[in-house]
């Protein structure tokens, strides 16, 4: 996810917003003739004309080979929700009916209940994360030097779960720093959580020399993303609903590929995850992504929380002509929602 800024005047963001809006109510190119028609629009065919070209030439629309209309790009759809979708509340039966599936209940269920609702209220594939130990407490961290800059770590948790990774650092280590920095986690935080010391080793490792602080960090934090994508799962609903979405269903190669993500999940899983530090709802929309195959799907996720700790994700994966204003508060009160489900009085 990204946010762009781009100075344009009132004009001109008012004329792109309307293209936008227009193009994802009607799914066809949008030509100047037809916005001058529109209301709210007081400018000529000519003038129109112009103000697209300009929008043209910023990267935000382009015009399709087989017509003169325009669509807008990833980087238009970018501006669009970053400072230009007027969000419409949600309101009557679809609150009604998140408010009433959304009980307090088992974590699995609320996961299967969850991505049911967020497909069945915006037709798109509703996936959670479900919710994973919100810390994971660890017995030792070893370092092994393998080669030059070629580091083993070896994290052992207190249920003894084993999690090895190789770590490539800038420089070139000897055994007896490694053991160092292996021997200082051991000594200060043996038997505690993952997310207490990512907390509290930046100031605390500037006891030692070095790049050692460097290692450590970079380690101890690779630990804690590395234990939670080994213990959460990703629970989805509604992918079979794109087959019938026209922006997708036309190429089968891609969309054959897109449910591959979705049977992997792992890919799926560390896309999810980068919004876990966002407070409100992230929007990752074509290459931002950074999963090859949904370069033409946005991905709308939330995280949600278990008194305030959070310990899961949701959201919605759709393609890049998707509703936002629609979308967005969907995920945004379904996360709000299942928080308050799971929570419970302290």
């Amino acid at each position: 996810m990204c946010t762009m800024t781009i100075m344009m005047n009132e004009r001109t963001q008012h004329l792109l917003k309307v293209l936008i809006e227009r193009y994802i109510a009607d799914g066809q190119p949008v030509a100047s003739k037809a916005l001058s028609l529109l209301p709210g629009i007081s400018l000529s065919s000519a003038s129109i004309r112009n103000v697209l070209a300009e929008l043209e030439a910023m990267g935000l629309i382009t015009s399709p080979h087989t017509s003169a209309g325009r669509v807008p790009t990833a980087r238009g759809y970018r501006m669009f929700v970053d400072s230009l979708v007027t969000i419409r509340p949600l309101e009557g039966e679809a609150l009604q009916e998140l408010e009433s599936s959304l009980q307090p209940n088992s974590p699995q269920h609320m996961a299967q209940s969850a991505s049911t609702l967020l497909s069945e209220l915006t037709h798109f594939a509703g996936v959670v994360v479900t919710p994973q130990r919100s810390d994971v407490a660890f017995r030792q961290i070893e370092f092994l030097r393998l080669s030059e800059r070629r580091i083993l770590m070896i994290l052992v948790t207190l249920d003894g779960d084993v999690q090895n990774h190789l770590l490539n650092s800038e420089r070139d280590y000897s055994p007896s720093e490694l053991i160092e920095a292996g021997n200082f986690i051991n000594q200060h935080y043996a038997g505690q959580g993952l997310s207490t010391i990512v907390r509290h080793v930046e100031d605390e490792l500037l006891q030692l020399q070095g790049d050692i602080t460097e290692l450590m960090s970079a380690a101890i934090r690779f630990g804690q993303d590395s234990l939670h994508a080994s213990h959460a799962s990703v629970v989805i609903a509604g992918g079979a609903k794109l087959l019938g979405n026209s922006d997708l269903s036309d190429n089968l190669s891609r969309l054959r590929k897109l449910f591959n993500v979705f049977e992997r999940k792992t890919e799926l899983l560390k896309l999810l995850n980068q919004g876990r530090d966002v407070q409100g709802v992230s929007i990752f929309i074509g290459e931002e992504s950074g999963v090859l195959t949904l370069d033409e799907c946005s991905v709308v996720t939330a995280p949600y929380r278990i008194n305030n700790q959070v310990v899961g994700m949701l959201g919605v994966v759709g393609p890049t002509r998707m509703a936002y204003q629609q979308v967005i508060p969907i995920v945004d009160i379904t996360s709000r929602l299942v928080s308050s489900a799971l929570s419970f009085p302290e």
